[in-house]
């Protein structure tokens, strides 16, 4: 069995907001890659991974759940988004390593394939309704049959400018103020005219981004059931999702939640408890492949089906990682649309190919993907700033109350 020798941190895109880690073996040239991506603290991340590196070094590679249990609890508290996310790069290596091991595909070691391939939604949008249906033609065109459809920016149809809103007088500075009630109107009103213009062959989701107060969140639900959505996604935040349960009672709504899921008391509740419809965990937030292949396991005896996060932040490799679960699992429901620019793409050989609303893994061995450490370099740009990728300032009501995502 090999043994891990070292563990490599690669830097990559803009300021370095891809973390991929590599996880190096004694044998010649067998190594994995694995995604430790975090767009808000790579720097953290990458020195959470050098930090465990210590404790890898000399274990049996192929030991892919006991180096998986030995981390989780090696700093004592556990279930943080650093530390997840950075043994969710190491996990993710480790499959690799065996597969490239067995000459397998990490979906074949999964129990191999259960359909051809992955399909996935688009991401729609438009500054008015009109626009947003010129972009839903346009992916319908494609091929896609799952599309989500926004007024513009998240919280889009729930925003005022603060000329037409009663402001305090000593109001802080902000161009714009959300309002729940003007959102709980727009929103309705715009699948209204999506389905009177484009009929109930195309399905739609449409993510509301944690904006509502939770009382807002179960009307939403309701009024939106008319429309017969694929998914409503995190219609409420993850410190309110007790109203899960009221939504449920409410209407059938399907509900798509977990993009800001570290911790499994945080989903397997709302699983058990059948109060959701798609859990939506990022792979490498959740701590992997090791963790979500037992998500998915534990959603099929619920009816609750995979929507692993991808969002435009995310990398091939995570997303790569999320296709082997999804090509695997019985209870996968759909993937999240997640494209790349043709130079990032050349840095990670043995992508998955987006083609026509589907995602298609190669059948290479392990994760099927690599990484051109060389041409990882050339995607750095120190000077660039994360600011368009960041919280940098929250949304606010009127009177100042920050609205959390």
């Amino acid at each position: 069995m090999p043994k891990i020798v070292d563990v490599k941190v690669i830097r990559t895109r803009a300021t370095g907001m891809w973390v991929i880690v590599k996880v190096l073996t004694d044998q010649p040239g067998l190594y994995g890659i694995g995604s430790a991506s975090d767009v808000f603290h790579p720097e953290t991340v990458a020195k959470a991974v050098e930090t465990l590196t210590p404790m890898l070094i000399g274990r049996d590679a192929g030991r892919i759940e006991d180096v998986w249990q030995s981390v989780y609890t090696s700093a004592y508290w556990r279930n943080g988004s650093i530390l997840n996310t950075a043994l969710g790069g190491i996990d993710m290596a480790l499959w690799d390593i065996k597969g490239k091991e067995a000459g397998m595909p990490v979906y074949a070691l999964l129990g191999g394939p259960c359909r051809a391939a992955v399909p996935a939604y688009a991401h729609a949008g438009g500054r008015d309704i009109d626009e947003l249906e010129q972009d839903v033609r346009r992916y319908m065109a494609e091929g896609y049959e799952v599309i989500r459809c926004q007024l513009g920016a998240y919280g889009g149809g729930g925003f005022r400018d603060t000329a037409t809103v009663s402001m305090p007088q000593n109001a802080w500075p902000m161009r714009r103020a959300f309002d729940d009630e003007a959102y709980l109107e727009a929103i309705p009103a715009m699948f209204e005219t999506l389905r009177n213009r484009l009929g109930f062959g195309v399905k739609f989701t449409h993510d509301v981004h944690e904006h509502l107060r939770p009382q807002m969140a179960v009307q939403l639900a309701k009024r939106l059931e008319p429309y017969r959505l694929f998914f409503l996604e995190d219609v409420l935040a993850p410190e309110q999702v007790q109203w899960y349960r009221l939504i449920r009672e409410q209407c059938t709504t399907p509900q798509a939640v977990g993009e800001l899921f570290i911790n499994p008391q945080e989903y397997v509740p709302l699983i058990a408890e059948r109060l959701i419809d798609y859990i939506r965990v990022r792979v490498s937030k959740a701590g992997g492949i090791t963790p979500c292949r037992k998500i998915a396991a534990l959603g099929e005896w619920f009816g609750v089906h995979t929507a692993w996060q991808e969002g435009g932040d995310n990398d091939p490799v995570n997303q790569m990682a999320a296709c082997h679960l999804d090509m695997a699992s019985w209870t996968f429901g759909i993937q999240e649309e997640n494209d790349f620019r043709p130079e990032e793409k050349a840095v990670f050989p043995g992508h998955a190919v987006l083609q026509g609303g589907y995602l298609y893994p190669n059948d290479q061995p392990g994760l099927g993907i690599d990484i051109d450490e060389a041409a990882a370099i050339t995607l750095l740009d120190p000077d660039r700033s994360r600011r368009s990728f960041l919280h940098t300032e929250p949304d606010r009501r009127a009177d100042g109350t920050a609205v959390r995502p």
